[in-house]
Protein backbone atom coordinates (compact mmCIF):
# COMPACT_ATOMS: atom_id res chain seq x y z
CA UNK A 1 0.00 0.00 0.00
CA UNK A 2 1.24 3.52 -0.99
CA UNK A 3 0.09 6.90 -1.38
CA UNK A 4 0.10 5.89 -5.55
CA UNK A 5 -2.56 3.83 -4.60
CA UNK A 6 -4.76 6.70 -3.87
CA UNK A 7 -3.89 8.96 -6.94
CA UNK A 8 -4.08 5.60 -9.55
CA UNK A 9 -7.28 6.58 -11.74
CA UNK A 10 -7.58 2.64 -12.43
CA UNK A 11 -5.93 -0.37 -10.37
CA UNK A 12 -6.64 -3.95 -9.60
CA UNK A 13 -6.02 -5.65 -6.08
CA UNK A 14 -6.68 -8.96 -5.76
CA UNK A 15 -6.83 -11.29 -2.28
CA UNK A 16 -7.35 -15.05 -1.72
CA UNK A 17 -9.14 -17.01 0.85
CA UNK A 18 -9.09 -20.72 1.69
CA UNK A 19 -11.50 -22.78 3.36
CA UNK A 20 -11.31 -24.94 6.38
CA UNK A 21 -10.27 -28.25 4.28
CA UNK A 22 -7.12 -26.73 2.60
CA UNK A 23 -3.90 -28.41 4.21
CA UNK A 24 -2.78 -25.33 5.73
CA UNK A 25 -5.44 -24.56 7.49
CA UNK A 26 -6.29 -27.40 8.63
CA UNK A 27 -2.98 -26.97 9.98
CA UNK A 28 -3.57 -24.14 11.70
CA UNK A 29 -7.01 -25.11 13.27
CA UNK A 30 -5.38 -28.11 14.85
CA UNK A 31 -3.19 -25.91 16.35
CA UNK A 32 -5.14 -23.42 17.66
CA UNK A 33 -7.52 -26.33 18.87
CA UNK A 34 -4.57 -27.32 21.24
CA UNK A 35 -4.10 -23.89 22.33
CA UNK A 36 -7.88 -24.17 23.12
CA UNK A 37 -7.94 -27.36 24.75
CA UNK A 38 -4.79 -26.24 26.96
CA UNK A 39 -6.08 -22.87 27.82
CA UNK A 40 -9.48 -24.22 28.98
CA UNK A 41 -7.71 -26.18 32.20
CA UNK A 42 -4.82 -24.06 32.38
CA UNK A 43 -5.27 -20.53 31.11
CA UNK A 44 -1.57 -19.79 31.99
CA UNK A 45 -0.49 -22.30 29.50
CA UNK A 46 2.15 -21.39 27.17
CA UNK A 47 2.24 -22.76 24.02
CA UNK A 48 3.84 -22.68 20.56
CA UNK A 49 2.74 -25.49 18.79
CA UNK A 50 3.20 -26.36 15.05
CA UNK A 51 1.44 -29.13 12.68
CA UNK A 52 2.13 -30.74 9.69
CA UNK A 53 0.18 -32.93 7.69
CA UNK A 54 0.77 -35.36 4.26
CA UNK A 55 -1.33 -38.09 2.84
CA UNK A 56 -2.52 -40.39 5.74
CA UNK A 57 -1.07 -38.54 8.22
CA UNK A 58 -0.54 -35.42 10.71
CA UNK A 59 2.63 -34.44 12.86
CA UNK A 60 2.10 -32.16 16.04
CA UNK A 61 5.38 -30.77 17.62
CA UNK A 62 6.31 -27.93 18.96
CA UNK A 63 6.60 -26.07 23.11
CA UNK A 64 3.98 -26.27 25.29
CA UNK A 65 4.26 -25.77 29.04
CA UNK A 66 0.73 -26.19 30.80
CA UNK A 67 -0.57 -28.22 33.82
CA UNK A 68 -3.24 -29.12 31.35
CA UNK A 69 -3.57 -33.12 30.47
CA UNK A 70 -4.64 -32.93 26.94
CA UNK A 71 -4.73 -36.34 24.09
CA UNK A 72 -3.32 -35.04 21.56
CA UNK A 73 -4.32 -38.29 19.08
CA UNK A 74 -8.29 -37.50 19.70
CA UNK A 75 -8.20 -33.87 19.92
CA UNK A 76 -6.06 -34.05 16.20
CA UNK A 77 -8.25 -36.46 15.21
CA UNK A 78 -11.44 -34.73 16.31
CA UNK A 79 -10.65 -31.55 14.18
CA UNK A 80 -9.83 -33.41 11.06
CA UNK A 81 -13.16 -35.10 11.22
CA UNK A 82 -15.06 -32.18 12.27
CA UNK A 83 -13.21 -30.46 9.22
CA UNK A 84 -15.30 -33.17 6.55
CA UNK A 85 -12.33 -35.49 6.24
CA UNK A 86 -13.93 -38.30 7.91
CA UNK A 87 -13.73 -41.17 4.84
CA UNK A 88 -10.94 -42.44 2.89
CA UNK A 89 -13.12 -41.91 -0.15
CA UNK A 90 -11.83 -37.74 0.02
CA UNK A 91 -8.66 -38.63 0.31
CA UNK A 92 -8.33 -38.16 4.22
CA UNK A 93 -9.94 -39.44 7.02
CA UNK A 94 -9.38 -38.62 10.75
CA UNK A 95 -10.60 -41.42 12.10
CA UNK A 96 -7.56 -43.57 10.51
CA UNK A 97 -4.93 -41.33 9.56
CA UNK A 98 -1.84 -41.31 11.76
CA UNK A 99 -0.85 -39.19 14.20
CA UNK A 100 2.45 -37.94 15.42
CA UNK A 101 3.26 -36.34 18.90
CA UNK A 102 6.83 -34.54 19.17
CA UNK A 103 6.53 -31.94 21.71
CA UNK A 104 8.43 -30.75 24.87
CA UNK A 105 8.45 -27.74 27.23
CA UNK A 106 8.86 -24.05 26.53
CA UNK A 107 12.69 -23.01 26.69
CA UNK A 108 13.50 -22.32 30.08
CA UNK A 109 15.81 -19.36 28.62
CA UNK A 110 12.58 -17.85 26.90
CA UNK A 111 10.53 -18.66 29.72
CA UNK A 112 12.53 -16.07 32.22
CA UNK A 113 12.14 -13.24 29.76
CA UNK A 114 8.39 -13.89 29.37
CA UNK A 115 7.35 -14.68 32.77
CA UNK A 116 9.47 -11.63 34.66
CA UNK A 117 9.67 -8.90 32.05
CA UNK A 118 12.88 -6.80 32.21
CA UNK A 119 10.91 -3.76 33.54
CA UNK A 120 9.92 -6.15 35.98
CA UNK A 121 13.38 -7.66 37.19
CA UNK A 122 14.50 -3.56 37.70
CA UNK A 123 13.78 -2.32 41.13
CA UNK A 124 12.28 0.69 40.03
CA UNK A 125 9.31 -1.14 38.51
CA UNK A 126 6.22 -2.03 39.23
CA UNK A 127 5.55 -5.69 40.18
CA UNK A 128 1.90 -6.17 38.90
CA UNK A 129 0.86 -9.05 36.70
CA UNK A 130 0.91 -6.60 33.37
CA UNK A 131 3.93 -5.39 33.67
CA UNK A 132 5.83 -8.63 34.31
CA UNK A 133 4.85 -10.19 31.38
CA UNK A 134 7.48 -9.94 28.72
CA UNK A 135 6.92 -10.12 24.94
CA UNK A 136 7.47 -13.90 23.73
CA UNK A 137 10.05 -12.81 21.23
CA UNK A 138 11.13 -10.10 19.46
CA UNK A 139 9.84 -8.59 15.99
CA UNK A 140 7.11 -6.38 14.36
CA UNK A 141 3.62 -6.60 13.88
CA UNK A 142 1.02 -4.98 11.47
CA UNK A 143 -2.67 -3.53 12.18
CA UNK A 144 -4.75 -2.01 9.23
CA UNK A 145 -8.21 -1.22 9.04
CA UNK A 146 -9.99 1.24 5.93
CA UNK A 147 -13.42 2.42 5.48
CA UNK A 148 -14.19 0.14 2.16
CA UNK A 149 -16.17 -2.37 4.23
CA UNK A 150 -18.46 -2.42 7.03
CA UNK A 151 -16.15 -4.59 9.53
CA UNK A 152 -13.07 -1.71 8.11
CA UNK A 153 -11.85 -4.61 6.19
CA UNK A 154 -9.80 -4.29 2.75
CA UNK A 155 -13.02 -4.98 0.03
CA UNK A 156 -10.93 -7.92 -1.84
CA UNK A 157 -10.43 -9.88 1.44
CA UNK A 158 -14.02 -9.12 2.46
CA UNK A 159 -15.70 -11.11 -0.16
CA UNK A 160 -12.87 -13.58 -0.79
CA UNK A 161 -13.44 -15.12 3.12
CA UNK A 162 -17.20 -14.46 2.36
CA UNK A 163 -17.02 -16.61 -0.89
CA UNK A 164 -14.84 -19.41 0.94
CA UNK A 165 -17.41 -19.73 3.87
CA UNK A 166 -20.54 -20.28 1.86
CA UNK A 167 -18.57 -22.79 -0.13
CA UNK A 168 -17.99 -24.58 3.11
CA UNK A 169 -21.70 -23.35 4.14
CA UNK A 170 -23.27 -25.15 1.26
CA UNK A 171 -21.06 -28.37 1.57
CA UNK A 172 -22.46 -28.54 5.49
CA UNK A 173 -25.95 -27.86 4.85
CA UNK A 174 -26.18 -30.70 1.98
CA UNK A 175 -27.32 -27.69 -0.49
CA UNK A 176 -23.93 -29.27 -2.68
CA UNK A 177 -23.78 -32.72 -1.21
CA UNK A 178 -20.66 -33.43 -4.27
CA UNK A 179 -18.57 -30.25 -2.63
CA UNK A 180 -15.77 -31.80 -0.39
CA UNK A 181 -13.62 -30.27 2.07
CA UNK A 182 -10.75 -28.00 0.00
CA UNK A 183 -10.78 -25.03 -1.66
CA UNK A 184 -9.72 -21.89 -2.18
CA UNK A 185 -11.88 -18.15 -3.38
CA UNK A 186 -10.20 -15.10 -5.18
CA UNK A 187 -11.57 -11.46 -5.63
CA UNK A 188 -10.26 -8.95 -7.83
CA UNK A 189 -11.28 -5.36 -7.26
CA UNK A 190 -11.15 -2.36 -9.80
CA UNK A 191 -10.60 0.95 -7.67
CA UNK A 192 -10.27 4.26 -9.05
CA UNK A 193 -8.48 6.51 -6.60
CA UNK A 194 -8.35 4.34 -3.57
CA UNK A 195 -11.90 3.69 -3.78
CA UNK A 196 -13.67 0.22 -4.91
CA UNK A 197 -15.07 1.11 -8.17
CA UNK A 198 -16.42 -2.87 -8.82
CA UNK A 199 -15.64 -6.41 -8.64
CA UNK A 200 -13.66 -7.42 -11.68
CA UNK A 201 -12.89 -10.83 -11.39
CA UNK A 202 -14.28 -14.20 -9.06
CA UNK A 203 -12.17 -17.29 -9.02
CA UNK A 204 -13.34 -20.43 -7.25
CA UNK A 205 -11.44 -23.71 -7.00
CA UNK A 206 -12.90 -26.51 -4.86
CA UNK A 207 -12.12 -30.19 -4.45
CA UNK A 208 -15.56 -32.07 -5.26
CA UNK A 209 -16.97 -35.80 -6.01
CA UNK A 210 -15.34 -37.12 -9.04
CA UNK A 211 -18.67 -38.27 -10.42
CA UNK A 212 -19.84 -34.21 -11.58
CA UNK A 213 -19.19 -32.68 -14.42
CA UNK A 214 -17.35 -28.97 -14.61
CA UNK A 215 -20.42 -27.66 -16.12
CA UNK A 216 -22.74 -28.96 -13.27
CA UNK A 217 -19.90 -27.50 -11.14
CA UNK A 218 -19.76 -24.42 -12.73
CA UNK A 219 -23.59 -23.46 -12.81
CA UNK A 220 -24.22 -24.47 -9.15
CA UNK A 221 -21.31 -22.64 -7.63
CA UNK A 222 -22.43 -19.10 -9.71
CA UNK A 223 -25.90 -19.85 -8.71
CA UNK A 224 -25.74 -21.31 -4.98
CA UNK A 225 -21.59 -19.68 -3.72
CA UNK A 226 -21.28 -16.69 -6.10
CA UNK A 227 -24.29 -14.43 -7.15
CA UNK A 228 -25.24 -14.94 -3.14
CA UNK A 229 -22.26 -13.47 -1.81
CA UNK A 230 -21.57 -10.44 -4.13
CA UNK A 231 -23.40 -7.18 -3.85
CA UNK A 232 -25.57 -6.32 -7.13
CA UNK A 233 -24.26 -2.94 -7.28
CA UNK A 234 -20.63 -3.71 -7.84
CA UNK A 235 -21.25 -6.34 -10.69
CA UNK A 236 -21.35 -5.42 -14.39
CA UNK A 237 -21.60 -7.10 -17.68
CA UNK A 238 -17.67 -6.94 -17.47
CA UNK A 239 -17.29 -9.34 -14.44
CA UNK A 240 -15.13 -12.26 -15.25
CA UNK A 241 -15.43 -15.76 -13.07
CA UNK A 242 -13.26 -18.74 -13.14
CA UNK A 243 -14.99 -22.08 -11.26
CA UNK A 244 -12.21 -24.83 -11.53
CA UNK A 245 -10.44 -23.52 -14.17
CA UNK A 246 -8.11 -26.99 -14.30
CA UNK A 247 -11.08 -28.23 -14.99
CA UNK A 248 -10.95 -31.14 -12.46
CA UNK A 249 -10.29 -31.02 -8.33
CA UNK A 250 -10.99 -34.66 -7.50
CA UNK A 251 -7.87 -34.55 -4.99
CA UNK A 252 -7.26 -32.52 -2.49
CA UNK A 253 -6.73 -31.95 0.95
CA UNK A 254 -3.35 -33.50 2.30
CA UNK A 255 -3.47 -36.10 -0.43
CA UNK A 256 -3.51 -33.29 -2.65
CA UNK A 257 -0.89 -31.14 -1.15
CA UNK A 258 1.04 -30.65 2.28
CA UNK A 259 0.14 -28.83 4.81
CA UNK A 260 2.01 -26.87 7.38
CA UNK A 261 0.53 -24.11 10.14
CA UNK A 262 1.32 -20.79 9.33
CA UNK A 263 1.45 -20.61 5.23
CA UNK A 264 -1.60 -18.57 4.99
CA UNK A 265 -0.34 -15.48 6.95
CA UNK A 266 -1.75 -13.27 4.29
CA UNK A 267 -5.43 -15.17 4.30
CA UNK A 268 -5.25 -14.51 8.26
CA UNK A 269 -4.59 -10.58 7.95
CA UNK A 270 -5.47 -8.17 5.23
CA UNK A 271 -5.27 -10.21 1.68
CA UNK A 272 -2.04 -8.17 0.91
CA UNK A 273 -3.49 -4.84 1.74
CA UNK A 274 -1.77 -4.58 4.40
CA UNK A 275 2.14 -5.01 5.43
CA UNK A 276 2.85 -8.53 7.60
CA UNK A 277 5.66 -8.42 9.94
CA UNK A 278 6.09 -12.30 9.29
CA UNK A 279 4.82 -14.03 11.98
CA UNK A 280 1.54 -16.48 12.26
CA UNK A 281 -1.13 -16.27 14.73
CA UNK A 282 -2.25 -19.94 15.02
CA UNK A 283 -0.80 -22.34 17.59
CA UNK A 284 0.43 -19.64 19.60
CA UNK A 285 -0.81 -17.95 22.91
CA UNK A 286 -0.63 -14.70 23.84
CA UNK A 287 2.43 -14.25 25.18
CA UNK A 288 3.47 -14.20 21.67
CA UNK A 289 3.44 -10.67 20.62
CA UNK A 290 3.03 -12.26 16.62
CA UNK A 291 -0.49 -13.34 17.82
CA UNK A 292 -1.51 -10.26 20.54
CA UNK A 293 0.21 -7.57 19.18
CA UNK A 294 -1.22 -8.15 15.64
CA UNK A 295 -4.37 -8.35 17.35
CA UNK A 296 -3.87 -5.03 19.23
CA UNK A 297 -2.82 -3.23 16.19
CA UNK A 298 -5.48 -4.05 14.46
CA UNK A 299 -7.78 -2.52 17.35
CA UNK A 300 -6.25 0.63 17.56
CA UNK A 301 -5.96 0.85 13.47
CA UNK A 302 -9.69 -0.18 13.27
CA UNK A 303 -10.83 2.47 16.39
CA UNK A 304 -8.51 5.19 14.45
CA UNK A 305 -10.54 4.70 11.09
CA UNK A 306 -14.08 4.58 12.52
CA UNK A 307 -13.02 7.51 14.33
CA UNK A 308 -12.86 9.50 10.95
CA UNK A 309 -9.35 10.14 11.91
CA UNK A 310 -8.18 8.37 8.46
CA UNK A 311 -9.57 6.54 5.90
CA UNK A 312 -7.13 4.06 5.98
CA UNK A 313 -4.81 3.25 8.59
CA UNK A 314 -1.80 0.91 9.19
CA UNK A 315 -0.30 0.58 12.50
CA UNK A 316 3.48 -1.02 13.36
CA UNK A 317 4.61 -1.69 16.75
CA UNK A 318 7.84 -3.64 17.23
CA UNK A 319 8.77 -5.08 20.36
CA UNK A 320 12.30 -6.98 22.18
CA UNK A 321 12.00 -10.76 23.77
CA UNK A 322 11.56 -10.23 27.39
CA UNK A 323 10.73 -6.65 27.27
CA UNK A 324 6.99 -5.49 27.83
CA UNK A 325 6.82 -1.84 26.33
CA UNK A 326 6.79 -1.57 22.56
CA UNK A 327 10.60 -0.46 21.27
CA UNK A 328 8.14 1.81 18.59
CA UNK A 329 4.85 2.55 17.64
CA UNK A 330 4.40 3.67 13.96
CA UNK A 331 1.38 5.68 12.23
CA UNK A 332 0.67 5.47 8.34
CA UNK A 333 -2.43 6.90 7.06
CA UNK A 334 -1.14 6.70 3.04
CA UNK A 335 -2.81 10.71 2.89
CA UNK A 336 -5.38 9.79 4.13
CA UNK A 337 -5.18 11.62 7.40
CA UNK A 338 -7.69 14.42 8.69
CA UNK A 339 -5.56 15.49 11.13
CA UNK A 340 -1.72 14.65 11.41
CA UNK A 341 -0.01 11.10 11.65
CA UNK A 342 1.93 12.59 14.62
CA UNK A 343 -1.28 13.57 16.37
CA UNK A 344 -2.67 10.39 15.95
CA UNK A 345 0.86 8.88 17.56
CA UNK A 346 0.02 11.08 20.37
CA UNK A 347 -3.24 9.61 20.70
CA UNK A 348 -2.36 6.24 20.34
CA UNK A 349 0.07 6.64 22.99
CA UNK A 350 -2.33 7.96 25.39
CA UNK A 351 -5.50 5.97 25.03
CA UNK A 352 -3.73 2.33 23.89
CA UNK A 353 -1.82 0.36 26.03
CA UNK A 354 0.28 -1.82 24.24
CA UNK A 355 1.92 -3.98 26.31
CA UNK A 356 1.62 -7.94 25.73
CA UNK A 357 -0.21 -7.89 29.43
CA UNK A 358 -2.09 -5.52 29.22
CA UNK A 359 -3.26 -6.79 26.14
CA UNK A 360 -4.16 -10.11 27.19
CA UNK A 361 -6.34 -8.21 29.98
CA UNK A 362 -7.75 -5.87 27.78
CA UNK A 363 -8.92 -8.61 25.35
CA UNK A 364 -8.93 -11.59 27.84
CA UNK A 365 -6.58 -13.49 25.55
CA UNK A 366 -6.15 -16.20 28.80
CA UNK A 367 -9.64 -18.09 27.09
CA UNK A 368 -9.85 -20.86 24.45
CA UNK A 369 -11.48 -18.40 21.51
CA UNK A 370 -8.40 -19.64 19.48
CA UNK A 371 -9.79 -22.47 16.92
CA UNK A 372 -12.69 -19.83 15.54
CA UNK A 373 -10.25 -17.97 14.01
CA UNK A 374 -8.06 -20.08 12.54
CA UNK A 375 -9.88 -20.06 9.32
CA UNK A 376 -11.96 -17.29 7.20
CA UNK A 377 -9.41 -14.82 8.99
CA UNK A 378 -8.66 -13.35 12.01
CA UNK A 379 -9.83 -9.72 11.51
CA UNK A 380 -12.65 -8.62 10.44
CA UNK A 381 -15.02 -11.16 11.44
CA UNK A 382 -18.92 -10.65 11.81
CA UNK A 383 -19.39 -14.02 12.52
CA UNK A 384 -17.80 -13.74 15.75
CA UNK A 385 -17.40 -11.39 19.00
CA UNK A 386 -13.90 -10.73 18.98
CA UNK A 387 -12.49 -8.18 21.44
CA UNK A 388 -9.94 -6.72 19.46
CA UNK A 389 -12.82 -6.07 16.73
CA UNK A 390 -14.74 -3.50 19.18
CA UNK A 391 -15.52 0.18 18.58
CA UNK A 392 -14.86 0.94 22.70
CA UNK A 393 -12.33 3.91 21.38
CA UNK A 394 -14.17 5.55 19.19
CA UNK A 395 -15.92 8.24 21.30
CA UNK A 396 -13.30 8.84 22.63
CA UNK A 397 -10.88 9.79 19.88
CA UNK A 398 -12.97 11.80 18.23
CA UNK A 399 -13.38 13.98 21.26
CA UNK A 400 -9.41 14.23 22.00
CA UNK A 401 -8.97 14.67 18.34
CA UNK A 402 -11.64 17.73 18.08
CA UNK A 403 -13.40 15.44 15.78
CA UNK A 404 -16.79 15.44 17.10
CA UNK A 405 -17.90 18.44 16.26
CA UNK A 406 -16.87 18.32 12.87
CA UNK A 407 -18.58 14.94 12.46
CA UNK A 408 -22.12 16.05 13.96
Amino acid sequence: MCTSFMNSPSLLFTSESVTEGHPDKLCDQISDAVLDACLKEDPKSRVACETATKTGFVLLFGEITTHAQINFDELVRKVVTDIGYDDSSKGFDGNTCGVQVAISKQSPDINMGVSSALESRSDEMSEDEVDSIGAGDQGMMFGFACNETDTYMPMPIYYAHHLARRLADVRKSGELPWVRPDGKSQVTIEYCHGQPKRIDTVLISTQHAPDISLKEIREAVIDHVILPVLPKSLIDERLKIYVNPTGRFVIGGPMGDSGMTGRKIIVDTYGGMGRHGGGCFSGKDATKVDRSGAYAAHHVAKNIVAAGLADRCEIQVAYAIGVSKPLSVNVETFGTGHIPDERISELIDQNFDLRPGAIIRDFKLRRPIFQATASYGHFGRDDLDLPWERLDRVEELKALAGMAKVMA
